[in-house]
C-alpha cells in the first residue's frame, strides 16, 4: 500500500460497496430486516447498515451449518480436499487484499498500512497453513494384545460457534475459522458488531472458493442478542471466543444453561515487559516497548501495558519511550504514512479517557499524551500517553485498558521484577530484555503467561500456539494445537 496515496485510498474507499446482509447457506440474507449502523471511527460517520441479527436469524444460520454438517459433503471429504479449498480461499483473499484492506482500516480504525501487511499477511498464512496441514494429520493404533486392535481416530466436532472482536477483525477470525474447516467442522461466524463488514466478505470469499452451502456462515449483530443465542444455541457443539473476561465469563453461563457445549476462551490481558540492564540493546528494547503498546492503537490484547524497568535504568528507557511516543504520526487511517490510528468508537475513546484521569486522581505521573487529538475530524483519536510513578495497586496497573498508554513500573531486583509481572489476574503474554541465557530460561519459566517474547515481542509464527493462563482463558489458536479444539477423540476396540 506504500505505492498508494492518501487521496487514491480516499477514492477508492469511497468506491467500495460494503455487504449488508448476513452471509448463510452460501448466500445473502437479509433475515428479520433489522439493521444496525456501521461508524467509521476516523471520522464518526455511518459507513453503511447491516443487518442485526436476533434468535431467529442465529436459528437460520445454526441451522445451516447443522444440515452442511449432518449430511453434507464437507465433513466426509477427503481432507487433502477441504485442504484444497482453504488453499482457494487464501488465493482470493490475496486477491482481494486491496479491498479487505481498506474495508478493515474503514470498520475499526487501523492504518491502511498495518491492515494490508500486518493483518491481511496474517489472514492468507492461516488459510494457506491450515489448508497445507489437513491432509498431514494422522490417526494412530496403540500397541495391544495380540488378539485386539485399538484405533484413535480424530473426528470434526460438529457446528463451532465462533465469537471475535474488532480489534483484528479478519485475523482473528481465521485463527477459529481456518482449522475448524480444515478439521472438517462447520462454522457460525459472529464478529464485533463494531466490525462486522469484513467477516461478511470472508464468508463471501469462503462460497467462491467453494465451501459447499452452510459450512461457513456469517451472522452480523450485538453480543446480548446474536452472541448470546449462539452461546444458548442446543445445536452449537463447539463456542470459540476472543474478547473479554467479563464476556468470556457469559458464555460459560451460556454452556452451563443449554447443551454443556465445549466452550474455548481467549480473553483479556495485562502483559508486562521486563527489561533488565543486561539487555542486548536498551535503544531496541526501549523502541520495542514503544511499538507494542502504540500498535494497533493499544487494541491489543498482547499489548505490553506493564513497562517493569531495571531502576537503574529506568530514566534513560522511560525518555526513549517518551521520544518515541511524540514522534508517532498519528493521523488518518487511509492515510498510508500514519502509524497510529483511530480508537474504534467513541464509546471505547470515552472508556481510555476515563482510565487515564483516574490514573491522574490516584497519583500517577502522567509524562505525555493524554487527551484526545485531531478533534476536527469528528474522528475518536487520543495521543499515545505515558505515565510513570505507577503503583501495582493502581487501576492503571491492574485493569486492562486496551489503549495507546503504557504504565512505567521500576523494581530493584529481579524477584522483584517477577513478582510484579505476576501481579495480575491475567496470563497471556510477557516480554524479558536479558543478555543472560540462564535467566532468560529461569525468568520465562517463572513468568506465568501462555506466551513470554525473550528479546523481542509479538513474533512468532503459525507454528506455534497462542492462548493463555489464568483469566486470560483457556485452549490455543494456532498451531497444530488449535485442531485440538474443533475434533473429538474416538477409541475402536476391535477384538480379533
Amino acid at each position: 500500500m506504500r505505492n498508494v496515496t492518501h487521496e487514491e485510498l480516499l477514492t477508492r474507499a469511497e468506491e467500495l460497496g460494503p455487504p449488508t446482509r448476513h452471509h448463510i447457506d452460501g448466500r445473502a440474507e437479509s433475515g428479520s430486516g433489522a439493521m444496525f449502523a456501521v461508524v467509521a471511527p476516523r471520522n464518526g460517520r455511518i459507513l453503511t447498515h447491516v443487518a442485526d441479527a436476533g434468535e431467529a436469524d442465529v436459528d437460520l444460520a445454526v441451522a445451516a451449518a447443522r444440515r452442511a454438517f449432518d449430511s453434507g459433503p464437507w465433513p466426509r471429504l477427503a481432507p487433502v480436499e477441504r485442504g484444497r479449498t482453504l488453499l482457494r480461499i487464501a488465493e482470493l483473499l490475496e486477491e482481494r487484499r486491496e479491498e479487505l484492506a481498506l474495508t478493515v482500516s474503514l470498520e475499526m480504525g487501523k492504518p491502511i498500512t498495518d491492515a494490508y501487511d500486518i493483518e491481511l499477511r496474517a489472514v492468507i498464512s492461516t488459510f494457506r497453513w491450515y489448508g497445507q496441514l489437513a491432509d498431514k494429520l494422522a490417526d494412530s493404533s496403540p500397541h495391544t494384545a495380540p488378539d485386539a486392535l485399538a484405533l484413535v481416530t480424530r473426528e470434526p466436532a460438529g457446528v463451532v460457534g465462533a465469537v471475535v472482536p474488532w480489534n483484528f477483525p479478519l485475523t482473528l477470525a481465521s485463527w477459529k475459522v481456518a482449522p475448524a474447516l480444515a478439521a472438517g467442522c462447520t462454522v457460525v461466524l459472529k464478529p464485533s458488531e463494531s466490525s462486522p463488514l469484513s467477516a461478511v466478505l470472508l464468508g463471501r470469499i469462503g462460497t467462491e472458493a467453494g465451501l459447499p452451502p452452510g459450512v461457513l456462515n456469517v451472522v452480523t449483530g450485538d453480543g446480548p442478542a446474536a452472541g448470546r443465542a449462539i452461546g444458548l444455541h442446543p445445536d452449537v457443539d463447539v463456542l470459540a471466543f476472543t474478547g473479554s473476561t467479563a464476556v468470556g465469563r457469559h458464555f460459560l453461563h451460556y454452556a452451563a444453561d443449554s447443551n454443556l457445549k465445549r466452550v474455548w476462551l481467549e480473553l483479556g490481558g495485562k502483559s508486562p515487559n521486563i527489561i533488565l540492564p543486561d539487555a542486548p540493546d536498551l535503544e531496541k528494547a526501549a523502541a520495542t516497548a514503544a511499538w507494542g503498546i502504540f500498535f494497533n492503537q493499544g487494541e491489543m490484547c498482547t499489548a505490553p501495558s506493564r513497562l517493569l524497568v531495571h531502576s537503574s535504568i529506568a530514566e534513560p528507557v522511560t525518555e526513549a519511550v517518551i521520544r518515541r511516543a511524540r514522534e508517532l504520526k498519528v493521523g488518518d487511517p487511509l492515510d498510508p504514512a500514519t502509524e497510529m490510528g483511530a480508537l474504534v468508537s467513541e464509546t471505547h475513546l470515552e472508556r481510555v479517557l476515563d482510565h487515564i484521569a483516574t490514573g491522574r486522581a490516584e497519583g500517577a505521573r502522567l509524562l505525555t499524551g493524554g487527551d484526545r487529538t485531531m478533534t476536527a475530524t469528528g474522528g475518536s483519536f487520543l495521543q499515545p500517553t505515558v505515565f510513570d510513578r505507577v503503583d501495582p495497586d493502581m487501576r492503571l496497573a491492574r485493569e486492562e485498558i486496551f489503549g495507546p498508554v503504557l504504565s512505567v513500573l521500576a523494581f530493584d531486583d529481579l524477584d522483584e521484577a517477577v513478582s510484579l509481572a505476576n501481579a495480575t489476574e491475567y496470563g497471556l503474554a510477557a516480554g524479558l530484555w536479558t543478555s543472560d541465557l540462564s535467566t532468560a530460561h529461569q525468568v520465562s519459566r517463572a513468568l506465568r503467561a501462555g506466551t513470554v517474547w525473550v528479546n523481542c515481542y509479538e513474533e512468532g509464527d503459525l507454528t506455534v500456539p497462542f492462548g493463555g493462563m489464568k483469566q486470560s482463558g483457556n485452549g490455543r489458536d494456532k498451531s497444530v494445537h488449535a485442531l485440538e479444539k474443533y475434533t473429538d477423540l474416538k477409541t475402536t476396540w476391535i477384538q480379533l
